[in-house]
C-alpha cells in the first residue's frame, strides 16, 4: 500500500508520497510514487499514484509517452490541467480493458487511483483525483486537497491545520507530520517519502527532495510532534464525572 498527498494552495502546491509497495515481516520493497513532468516556463505537472504497481506505471508510461487522443492532444501540448486528467484517465481505461481481465482470473486486484496537479502557462494551478474507473473530480476552495491510499490516519492533521492561505513552508511541515501520523499507526506506509513544493506561477519546480531514513528534520518532527501530543493531552482537564 501507500499513502500520498496533493494540496493546491493560495501560495502554490505540496506534493509527497511514501515509496513502500510491500510489507510484511521478510519482505519490504520500495518504488517511487511520484512523477514529475517539467517544462521550465511552461509547465509543470506531478503525479501521484496508489494501488496496483503494474496498472499505475503502465498507465503514467503511455501517458508519459506522448499518448494523444484523435484531436492530437498530449499532455505536453495540452492547454490545460483538465485534458491532462482526462488523457490520464483514457491511460487507465486502456491499460485496466488490457490487463483487468488477466488479473482478475488470478484473484489480483487491478485497483488504481492518482493525484494530478500543477500548472500550465495561461490557467491557475489546479488539482484532481483520477479513480481507479478513469473519472476523475477537481479540488476546490473549501477542499484543497487530495489523499489516496491509506489516508485515514494522516487526514485529521491536515484537516485542522490546511486552509487555502496556508503557507507552503506550513503545508510543507503538516504533510510531514502527516506521513508520520500515518506511518506510526500502519506499517504498509514508509520512508522514503519524495516531497515537491511548486510556487504559484512559477512554472517551474521548487523544493524537490526525497526524505530518507534517519533524515534529521523528519526525525526531529517524529520526536516533536509525539512529545508535543503527549504534553498537551496532559494539559487537558479532567471530566467532571468520576471513572
Amino acid at each position: 500500500m501507500t499513502y500520498c498527498v496533493g494540496l493546491n494552495l493560495d501560495a502554490g502546491m505540496v506534493f509527497a508520497s511514501d515509496s513502500r509497495t510491500n510489507a510484511g515481516t521478510d519482505h519490504v520493497s520500495t518504488f517511487r510514487k511520484m512523477r514529475v513532468f517539467e517544462q521550465p516556463g511552461e509547465r509543470v505537472i506531478v503525479v501521484l499514484c496508489s494501488g496496483n504497481l503494474s496498472i499505475t506505471q503502465s498507465s503514467l508510461n503511455l501517458l508519459e509517452n506522448s499518448l494523444s487522443t484523435t484531436d492530437g492532444k498530449t499532455m505536453w501540448n495540452a492547454t490545460s490541467l483538465f485534458e491532462v486528467a482526462t488523457l490520464l484517465g483514457d491511460a487507465v481505461r486502456q491499460v485496466k480493458g488490457r490487463d483487468g481481465p488477466y488479473l482478475m482470473e488470478n484473484n489480483i486486484d487491478s485497483t488504481a487511483t492518482f493525484v494530478v496537479g500543477g500548472q500550465i502557462a495561461g490557467e491557475r494551478p489546479r488539482l484532481f483525483n483520477i479513480y481507479t474507473a478513469g473519472n476523475f473530480i477537481e479540488a476546490t476552495r473549501e477542499t484543497p486537497y487530495f489523499q489516496i491510499g491509506e489516508a485515514k490516519y494522516g487526514r485529521p492533521v491536515i484537516d485542522r491545520v490546511i486552509r487555502r492561505e496556508t503557507s507552503l513552508v506550513d503545508a510543507a511541515k503538516c504533510v510531514l507530520v502527516s506521513f508520520d501520523s500515518t506511518m506510526r499507526s500502519n506499517i504498509s506506509v514508509g520512508l522514503p517519502i519524495d516531497l515537491v513544493c511548486y510556487e504559484t506561477d512559477s512554472l517551474r519546480v521548487g523544493v524537490r527532495e526525497r526524505i530518507i531514513e534517519g533524515d534529521d528534520y523528519f526525525s526531529m518532527i517524529h520526536r516533536q510532534w509525539g512529545e508535543g501530543l503527549r504534553r498537551v493531552f496532559a494539559e487537558l482537564p479532567d471530566p467532571q464525572w468520576q471513572l
